[in-house]
C-alpha cells in the first residue's frame, strides 16, 4: 500500500510539475506547451489537462502527509 502511495505521489507531483511549467510558459511567452505537444488530438489534450487539475487537487488534499516539512511538530 505505502508503494501505491509513493506512486501517487510522484505522479501527481509530476502532473503539477508540468500544469506549472506550462501556465509559466503562456504567462511568459503565449506558448502552450500541451498544445505544441498533443494539439493534433483534442481529446489528449483535455485529458492532459484534467489529470493535471485532478493531480492537484490529490495533492493538495494529501500534502500534509507526504511532506515532511509540513507533517514536523
Amino acid at each position: 500500500m505505502m508503494e501505491t502511495n509513493k506512486m501517487i505521489h510522484m505522479v501527481t507531483y509530476l502532473l503539477m510539475v508540468v500544469g506549472a511549467l506550462n501556465w509559466g510558459l503562456v504567462g511568459l511567452f503565449g506558448f502552450n506547451l500541451v498544445t505544441t505537444l498533443v494539439g493534433a488530438w483534442p481529446m489528449v489534450e483535455r485529458l492532459v489537462y484534467i489529470l493535471v487539475g485532478v493531480g492537484s487537487v490529490y495533492e493538495f488534499a494529501t500534502h500534509m502527509q507526504n511532506c515532511k516539512l509540513c507533517s514536523k511538530k
